[in-house]
C-alpha cells in the first residue's frame, strides 16, 4: 500500500494547490467605473426651458415665467424607470440656454423666478428624493455652454460654472454620473441671447481643475463627455455601439466636440491608454425635448429592441431619453413603448439554459478558475486559461437537444478587456456548425441568430491580448417578436408586408373581413391596382401569439404619375415613401396623373424630418384636364397639423381631372412648402 500512498498524497496536494490569477491587461477600470458598469441601463430626462419654448437648443433669452408645468411629478418618472428595469436617471439640470432646474444662488435664470410652485420649487431635490424612494441612482447633466450668462467666454464664467457644480454635487446626495455635453460656443456663433463670441474648446473650461472638483465632491461619480474622463460618447444618437467596441481609449488624443471624434474614437481602440467605456445615448422620440408633433413618432418595439441588442449587446451601456412633456410627465405613449421593451427583454432572457447544462473547457488555469465558474452567478468568479494559452474553447452540453437563438458572453473586466476575436459553433444532429464569427466581447456581448436545435454550444476564443477570462456565459431561447406587419407600397402599386422575425407568418384579407391564421398567407408581394382596404396580422404558430391588425386603405397606384415641377428631386412627392420630402420655392406641386381620373379627395403627408420645416397649414387644391385651365376643388386648412403631422385626408365632390395642383397659402414656420407625399382619393 505504501508504494501507492505517496503518489496519491502528491496528487491530492497538487489538486488543492492555489493558483495565482492572471496578470491585469492594462488599462483596467477604476472602482467607480466597475460600479457604473453594473448599472448597464438607465434613463435620461430632457426637461427644461426648451420643453416650453418648443426648441431643442434654446437661445438663452427665454423668460423664467415660461417655465410652468401643470402636473410635474418626478415620482412618475422614477416609477416608470424602475418598472422598465432601468437603474438610474440623469436629468438636464442646465441646458445650453442656461436655465437652472434648482434655485441656484448664482443666477436669476432659474426655477426660483418661475410660476412653478410660486418660485419655491427645486426639481433637482424632488427627483433626487424620488430616485431614493424607488431605489434608483441619480445623475445630472450640466451644459458647460451657456447662451444666457453675460460672462460666458470670460474667465469669470468658469468660476460661475464651478460654483453651480458645487451646488449640484453637495446638496442632493450621491451622484452616480456627471454628464458634460460637448456642444459649446466654440462651435461658432449661434445667435444666443448673450452670444457673439467663441471659446477655445481645449483651454477655456480648464477641464483638469473642473474634473478635480467633481472628484473631490463626488468621488464615486463617473464623468461623461466625448472622451471621458470616465465614460465616453458612443459617437451617434441612434443608441448603437459597434461590432468591435473596446473599453480602451486613446484618451489624451480626444477633446469635447472634436469634429472627427465619431470616425476615429467612438468605437475605442485595442491599444487605448485609458479605460473609458462607451455609453449609447438615444431618445425614445426623434427629438430630445418634448414636441407634441412627435407624439406619433415614438420608437416602435422592434426599433427599441434593436437598440437594446446593439448597445448593451455590444459592450456599451444604454441611456434612453424621455422627453418629459409640458405637464411634467413622461407621456403615456412613451410609457407604453418602454414597458413593451421591458416585457420583451424579460421574456427573451427568462430562462438561462446554460445553468442546467454541463460545462467543459480545453484549458483551465487551475483551482479557482475552472470553467464551471461561468454559470455560477458569482460576478467575482471566472474561468481563465493558463498563461500563454490564447486559443481555447468552452463547451456547454445541454441536457437534451434544445431550441436556442441567443448567446451571452462576458469578460472579467476588472483584469481588462482581452478578447480580440471569437467564434460560436453549435452541434446539431448534422454535426458542428459555425453560426457566428465576432471580434470584441467586453462587459457583455449578446448574439442573436435563427432558431437552432442544439445539443452542444462551443465558444472559441481565437485571438486575445493575453490569456482570456470569462465571468459568465448564457444560452437562451427568445420567443418570436410578434408585431403588427409593416406595409411598403411601390409606385407601381405592389405591396410588400414584413415583420421583424423569421418564422412569423403574415395573414391578410382584401375583402373587408378581419384576418386570422386561416386567411390568405402572405408569401410574395401583392399587386394592388384598384382602391382596396387591406388588413393584415402576424401570427406565430409556435407560441400562438397574434399581433394587432394593420388596416390600410390603398387607392390607385402612381405608376403613370409625373411631377411637372422642374426639379428632379420633386419626384419624392410621389415615391410612396413618407420619409422623403421635397421643398418647393413656388410653394406648390403640380402632378400629371397620366390619364383622366374621377377623384373625390386628396391626401398630403407633411415632411417627417426632425425639424418639420415647411409644413403646410392653409392650402388650395386645384384640378385641370389640360394643365393650363385650373379649377379650385377645395381650399382650407389642416387643423392642428403642426402638433399632429400625420397624413391629412381631405374629401370633396367628385371631379374628373388629369392634372392636380396642391398649393400652399401658408406654412407653420413661414418657410417654403414641403411635400412628403401627395395622393388622391377615387373611392
Amino acid at each position: 500500500m505504501k508504494k501507492y500512498l505517496l503518489p496519491l498524497l502528491i496528487f491530492l496536494a497538487c489538486e488543492g494547490k492555489e493558483v495565482s490569477p492572471p496578470a491585469p491587461v492594462e488599462p483596467i477600470p477604476s472602482p467607480r467605473q466597475l460600479t457604473w458598469h453594473e448599472l448597464e441601463y438607465y434613463a435620461f430626462v430632457h426637461f427644461n426651458m426648451n420643453t416650453f419654448s418648443d426648441m431643442e437648443w434654446g437661445m438663452g433669452d427665454e423668460l423664467p415665467s415660461e417655465f410652468n408645468p401643470t402636473a410635474l411629478d418626478p415620482r412618475q418618472w422614477a416609477k416608470v424607470a424602475k418598472e422598465a428595469g432601468m437603474k438610474g436617471i440623469i436629468i438636464t439640470a442646465k441646458h445650453h440656454d442656461g436655465f437652472c432646474l434648482w434655485p441656484s444662488a448664482y443666477t436669476e435664470h432659474s426655477v426660483k423666478n418661475s410660476p412653478w410652485k410660486d418660485g419655491k420649487g427645486d426639481l433637482i431635490r424632488e427627483l433626487s428624493e424620488a430616485c431614493k424612494e424607488y431605489g434608483l441612482k441619480f445623475g445630472i447633466y450640466y451644459s458647460p455652454w451657456d447662451r444666457n450668462h453675460a460672462d460666458y467666454g470670460k474667465p469669470e464664467y468658469i468660476t460661475y460654472m464651478r460654483n453651480q457644480l458645487t451646488e449640484l454635487l453637495t446638496n442632493y446626495g450621491d451622484i452616480f454620473e456627471v454628464w458634460f455635453d460637448g456642444a459649446n460656443g466654440g462651435d461658432g456663433y449661434y445667435g444666443g441671447a448673450n452670444e457673439v463670441r467663441t471659446v477655445d474648446k481645449l483651454t477655456y473650461y480648464d477641464w483638469e481643475n473642473t474634473y478635480n472638483l467633481v472628484r473631490e465632491l463626488q468621488p464615486g461619480a463617473v464623468m461623461f463627455s466625448d472622451g471621458g474622463p470616465d465614460v465616453r460618447w458612443v459617437g451617434n444618437e441612434h443608441g448603437f455601439a459597434y461590432e468591435t467596441t473596446w473599453g480602451n481609449l486613446m484618451r489624451d488624443s480626444v477633446y469635447a466636440g472634436m469634429p472627427d471624434y465619431p470616425e476615429r474614437f467612438a468605437s475605442g481602440q485595442e491599444n487605448g491608454t485609458h479605460w473609458v467605456p462607451a455609453e449609447s445615448d438615444v431618445s425614445i422620440r426623434p427629438g430630445w425635448y418634448y414636441h407634441e408633433y412627435e407624439d406619433h413618432k415614438v420608437r416602435t418595439l422592434p426599433q427599441l429592441l434593436e437598440i437594446y441588442y446593439k448597445s448593451i449587446g455590444q459592450n456599451s451601456s444604454l441611456l434612453i431619453n424621455f422627453p418629459v412633456d409640458r405637464r411634467g410627465l413622461i407621456h403615456e405613449k412613451d410609457v407604453e413603448q418602454i414597458m413593451k421593451l421591458a416585457d420583451k427583454i424579460r421574456e427573451d432572457f427568462a430562462v438561462d439554459l446554460a445553468k442546467t447544462g454541463k460545462v467543459s473547457a480545453t484549458n483551465e488555469r487551475g483551482k479557482g478558475f475552472e470553467a464551471i465558474n461561468i454559470t455560477d452567478e458569482d460576478k467575482e468568479s471566472y474561468w481563465a486559461t493558463e498563461d500563454g494559452v490564447i486559443e481555447s474553447s468552452i463547451v456547454l452540453t445541454l441536457s437534451e437537444p434544445t431550441l436556442i437563438n441567443r448567446f451571452v458572453a462576458q469578460e472579467y473586466i476588472p483584469l481588462g478587456q482581452r478578447i480580440k476575436s471569437f467564434t460560436l459553433e453549435v452541434e446539431t444532429e448534422k454535426g458542428w456548425e459555425q453560426i457566428y464569427q465576432g471580434t470584441t466581447v467586453g462587459i457583455k456581448r449578446i448574439l442573436r441568430f435563427d432558431d437552432i436545435l442544439a445539443k452542444q454550444v462551443r465558444f472559441t476564443i481565437t485571438d486575445a491580448k493575453a490569456s482570456p477570462t470569462i465571468s459568465n456565459i448564457g444560452i437562451f431561447y427568445a420567443p418570436k417578436l410578434v408585431t403588427e406587419p409593416e406595409l411598403i407600397r411601390s409606385k407601381t402599386g405592389e405591396v410588400t408586408l414584413q415583420v421583424p422575425e423569421k418564422g412569423v407568418g403574415i395573414y391578410y384579407t382584401m375583402d373587408g373581413s378581419e384576418p386570422n391564421e386561416n386567411s390568405n398567407k402572405y408569401e410574395n408581394p401583392i399587386a394592388v391596382s384598384e382602391p382596396t382596404t387591406l388588413k393584415a396580422m402576424a401570427f406565430d404558430s409556435q407560441s400562438g401569439k397574434k399581433s394587432e391588425v394593420l388596416v390600410r386603405h390603398l387607392d390607385i397606384p402612381k405608376a403613370k404619375w409625373k411631377v411637372i415641377n422642374q426639379d428632379e428631386k420633386a419626384t419624392k412627392v410621389i415615391d410612396e415613401d413618407s420619409q422623403t420630402f421635397w421643398a418647393s420655392e413656388q410653394n406648390e406641386v403640380v402632378i400629371d396623373l397620366g390619364e383622366s381620373i374621377t377623384i373625390n379627395g386628396f391626401t398630403y403627408w407633411p415632411p417627417q424630418n426632425r425639424f418639420m420645416s415647411g409644413v403646410i397649414s392653409k392650402y388650395v387644391f386645384e384640378g385641370s384636364m389640360d394643365g393650363k385651365s385650373w379649377k379650385t376643388l377645395i381650399s382650407g386648412e389642416f387643423s392642428n397639423i403642426k402638433n399632429n403631422p400625420i397624413e391629412q385626408v381631405v374629401s370633396f365632390a367628385s371631379y374628373s381631372v388629369r392634372f392636380i395642383k396642391l398649393k400652399s397659402l401658408s406654412t407653420t414656420d413661414n418657410q417654403p412648402a414641403s411635400f412628403a407625399e401627395v395622393g388622391v382619393l377615387t373611392k
